[in-house]
């Protein structure tokens, strides 16, 4: 199979390739600096700086992981701009380019995120709900899933992925979490109850390989395992994985006088459950916390 990345030098997207090489597909990713994905992604990838270079070629699959961080620094007018250009702007684009093919993919795999429904409070977030909130990230993850649905009148295949926390050993959550932790400055935050809807990067990698090779699946899926925990839960038992004492909270009042309107999405939270994962029968290898961190932190 080939299949099209987007987003492919990323913390899920490298680790997609890895084990798609291994199964044997081809990959093509499409990235700003094509020339340093083989060194990031694997050798076997092929990195390309425009779509067009690969007209005249079949694509099976396209994955869309594309966007810049969310987290990694304050919402400025400018940063908003680029968020939405790298997430809703860029899959437009690829859906012209889709729309202008002859031969098309059978499955677009599209990225969203549990932000979608909004801050959901206490409430158990399955696929089938409606978004409770309407802050800049719901707006965001609305607009990025709408564009990618309209790869349906197109003939393709579409699913979006709601995805949690990914943790993962090097780069993510926990890369950015893991010093100051150590140092035993970790804390939660705010009052510590916001839900966080974590999933281990094994379980993500194999739940898109799912998804991909099930030709009935399609629309949103919640990527998260299936017990998520409070904030005040995680950074205990983040402390506990690497025996350090986690006593100094971050009070809201900080946290939003330090980061504006981004504060929102550390302060809210998303009782996320992966209903529809479930019900068409994937098995989660890490449905406990404890589990996964001592897997992921050698402990």
């Amino acid at each position: 199979m080939h299949i099209l990345l987007t987003g492919g030098t990323g913390l899920i997207g490298r680790a997609l390739c890895a084990n798609w090489i291994d199964k044997g597909h081809r990959l093509t990713v499409w990235s700003r600096q094509p020339a340093k994905v083989p060194s990031l992604c694997g050798a076997q990838v092929r990195g390309i700086a425009q779509l067009e270079e690969l007209d005249g070629e079949v694509v099976d699959a396209v994955i869309n992981l594309a966007g810049a961080p969310i987290a990694d620094r304050p919402w400025s007018d400018k940063r908003k701009a680029l968020l939405w250009a790298s997430r809703v702007g860029l899959t437009e684009q690829l859906l012209n380019w889709l729309a202008q093919r002859e031969q098309r993919p059978s499955v677009l795999l599209s990225g969203s995120a549990v932000g979608w429904y909004g801050d959901g409070a206490d409430r158990e977030l399955r696929e089938d709900m409606q978004p409770l909130g309407n802050d800049f990230a719901a707006q965001l993850c609305a607009a990025w899933e709408e564009t990618a649905q309209r790869a349906e009148a197109l003939g393709i295949r579409v699913v979006l992925l709601r995805t949690g926390l990914v943790l993962a050993a090097e780069g993510g959550l926990l890369g950015r979490l893991r010093t100051p932790f150590r140092l035993g400055l970790g804390g939660r935050l705010g009052n510590g109850q916001q839900w966080m809807p974590w999933i281990h990067i094994a379980d993500q990698i194999e739940l898109i390989d799912f998804l991909l090779q099930h030709d009935d699946a399609r629309g949103p899926y919640n990527a998260c395992a299936p017990l998520p925990v409070r904030n005040a839960e995680f950074t205990r038992a983040l402390g506990q994985a690497l025996s350090r004492p986690t006593i100094l909270p971050a009070p809201a009042f900080v946290l939003r006088a330090a980061l504006g309107e981004m504060a929102e999405l550390l302060l809210g939270g998303q009782r996320a459950l992966p209903s529809r994962l479930l019900d068409a029968g994937f098995n989660f290898r890490f449905t406990h916390l404890d589990v996964a961190l001592a897997d992921l932190l050698g402990h």
